[in-house]
């Protein structure tokens, strides 16, 4: 089978996808939240998502066998974006084709291919990977399993797909999540489950997005700018997981996108997908899920677990609110630990210091947020404001709780 005819599969399959899921129509960029050194982006157009909208352009008019139109497209292309590589392979192959049959994506003459074999695999991958997000779309209105609710303010939400290379980011808000737009992504040189410093993993889990760094203030390896997340998280620290500077980032200006596994642990995006994220989402806030292949539900397809982990969650506040130290106690791990309190006796310590200060008052938590992830064990992660009765200040936490049974039990509890 011909390379064309097999192009003409995909191009049918993805054809009506497309124009939903990557428009080319131009709009106005909104200015970065909680950045303050972030580039001014008034009257900047948006520019994420058309390399790609104009690639699968240029597959769909090859499905067709409009060749002539398909070869000025992908001309443009490579016009527009010069270092897009699987842009100028498809545009090569379509010059090819003018002269001679061709079999396969980079269907170049066996000399060429054995000095480039490497590149070329890895190009022919970042195809399979595109072609494959765009076919196999998220269900209409389904969220990643491990979102079972974001508080009103928390405005976005990114999740990673490692098994698609993709990276999809959500919109929050009453109606709950909409996913807004999607992107090519590369992941560690190793694949993903990062354990050790150095091990080229990409970690799996649910971070949060710590920080935004200027480009200005990076090397140009990094393209237009980074945005940190909080690798090792407590989950990982519990498990002995070592290593840090985990970023989602861009790429150098001579290089459009990556292989599907190219850095060295850290998400990497093309610079005009990346600029739109830091763009849009929120430092602290903005949860960032990477596993190897998100599981879609329907909001709220987890209620029965959501309901008993709240239900929990009240008897701590109302353990705490009372004063009863041998009540509140029980919610806490046996191996607890946190950043100022290396055991669970001197958290206990610290406990009954807060405790007698609140004088028994009454404790409100607002904003709450819970996010699970589950592999050998099952995990809760919750984000809310602690506010005691008769102040106005809160105290912004996070718990992670781990599931022993029917029990939820507190193995970390700090500030977000």
């Amino acid at each position: 089978m011909s390379f064309f005819r097999i192009l003409h599969g995909v191009a049918l399959a993805t054809f009506l996808l497309c124009a939903n899921a990557h428009s080319a129509s131009v709009k106005q960029a909104k200015a970065p939240p909680n950045h303050a050194q972030a580039t001014p982006v008034s009257n900047t157009v948006r520019e994420d998502g058309k390399a790609e909208a104009h690639l699968i352009q240029v597959l769909q008019l090859i499905g067709k066998a409009d060749m002539d139109n398909a070869l000025g497209q992908a001309e443009k292309m490579v016009r527009q974006w010069p270092h897009f590589q699987l842009g100028q392979l498809v545009y090569g192959d379509l010059l090819m084709a003018k002269v001679r049959p061709l079999q396969k994506l980079g269907d170049m003459p066996t000399p060429v291919q054995a000095e480039s074999q490497t590149a070329l695999n890895n190009l022919r991958e970042e195809s399979q990977r595109r072609i494959r997000a765009l076919r196999e779309r998220p269900p209409q209105g389904a969220v990643p399993v491990q979102f079972l609710r974001l508080a009103p303010s928390i405005k976005h939400a990114i999740a990673v797909d490692a098994s698609r290379s993709r990276l999809y980011l959500f919109k929050n808000s009453s109606t709950g999540l909409e996913l807004i737009s999607d992107y090519y992504i590369s992941v560690g040189k190793a694949g993903i489950d990062k354990s050790v410093e150095g091990d080229q993993r990409t970690p799996l889990g649910v971070y949060f997005i710590t920080s935004y760094l200027d480009p200005k203030s990076l090397k140009d390896f990094y393209g237009a700018g980074a945005l940190p997340i909080n690798y090792p998280n407590a989950l990982d620290l519990k498990r002995g997981k070592t290593g840090g500077g985990i970023w989602l980032h861009g790429t150098p200006p001579t290089q459009f996108s990556r292989a599907p596994k190219a850095s060295d642990g850290c998400v990497v995006l093309a610079n005009p997908d990346l600029t739109r994220i830091i763009q849009t989402v929120e430092t602290r806030t903005t949860p960032v899920l990477i596993t190897p292949e998100i599981q879609w539900v329907k909001p709220d397809a987890d209620k029965t677990t959501l309901q008993h982990f709240e239900t929990t969650l009240l008897q701590w506040r109302s353990a705490k609110a009372s004063g009863d130290m041998s009540a509140l106690m029980s919610f806490y791990a046996q191996d607890f630990k946190n950043n100022t309190s290396k055991d669970l006796g001197t958290w206990k310590d610290s406990l009954k210091k807060e405790v007698s200060k609140t004088g028994g008052r009454s404790i409100e938590l607002k904003e709450a947020s819970f996010m699970r992830w589950k592999d050998r064990d099952d995990i809760m992660i919750a984000n809310f404001d602690e506010i005691n009765e008769g102040t106005r200040s809160s105290q912004k936490k996070r718990q992670y709780w781990i599931r022993d049974k029917e029990h939820w039990k507190i193995f970390y509890e700090g500030t977000q």
